[in-house]
């Protein structure tokens, strides 16, 4: 039995965001690929994010924090990022908890095709 995809979109996880950080699919879109680079900080898989992240903005060093577990992913707004876009934008709220104490990140990422593949590029972070 499947458990839920992390990315809060309500299918399971080995047919939402799994192929994509196995690496067996692409994202079609940048909603996709967010709702994939959530779910990879939520499982802790680095490499994923480093992988789908743009050459131009990648750090250099990626360290995810093993006591802060992401939960649940809201999609507030989409612009642009579909089958047949070459950049968009996803604004999302991403909520955690660690040991500190519960939170929500805000951001405004912004998203590019290169190659016919969906990379991350940057964000506006609002907490």
């Amino acid at each position: 039995m499947s458990r839920w995809c992390p990315c809060s979109s309500g299918d399971a996880f080995d047919t939402c965001c799994e192929p994509y950080l196995r690496g067996d699919a692409s994202a079609p879109t940048a909603e996709k690929l967010m709702r994939s680079r959530f779910t990879a900080f939520a499982v802790g898989d680095a490499d994923y994010l480093r992988a789908s992240w743009h050459p131009a903005t990648v750090p250099h060093e990626l360290d995810l924090d093993s006591d802060q577990r992401w939960y649940r992913l809201d999609i507030v707004g989409v612009d642009a990022g579909g089958l047949f876009d070459d950049e968009g934008t996803v604004e999302f709220r991403a909520h955690y908890k660690h040991p500190e104490g519960a939170g929500t990140m805000s951001e405004v990422s912004r998203f590019v095709r290169v190659g016919g593949r969906w990379l991350y590029l940057d964000g506006v972070v609002s907490r």
